[in-house]
């Protein structure tokens, strides 16, 4: 299993491709909860397709955008469409790092920063 935990810099951009894949002695699991432009979808179609990897969990996405709303606005990329229609991919809407103690700690900083607003004046 190979689970993809890196930040979206020039060394990560495009890192799983099928150079990458191909590197690989045996087939593998993908999860990718870090960045989708680290994962290039039409070699990893391809992989799927081949058996190099046997499935994929992607909480990210090379296509993202800042707003899902457009996320395509002509028709899906044939790669993206196969991902869809897999049987051995589970896609999520880039929710991994959302739990509990996030949604928490996110309440907390807007709560202190509505305080600090506040109480300054």
């Amino acid at each position: 299993m190979l689970s993809l935990h890196t930040p979206w810099t020039p060394e990560t951009n495009k890192m799983v491709n099928t150079e990458f894949i191909n590197a690989f002695a045996k087939p593998f699991w993908l999860i990718n909860t870090a960045r989708g432009k680290s994962v290039v979808t039409k070699d990893l179609a391809h992989a799927l397709q081949s058996g190099k990897i046997l499935g994929a969990g992607l909480d990210v996405l090379e296509y993202e955008k800042s707003s899902f709303e457009n996320l395509f606005t002509n028709e899906i990329p044939e790669a993206f469409q196969y991902l869809l229609d897999s049987e051995n991919v589970l896609l999520s809407p880039h929710v991994a790092g959302w739990t509990f103690e996030s949604h928490e700690r996110l309440a907390q900083v807007i709560a202190d920063k509505i305080k600090a607003i506040y109480i300054t004046k």
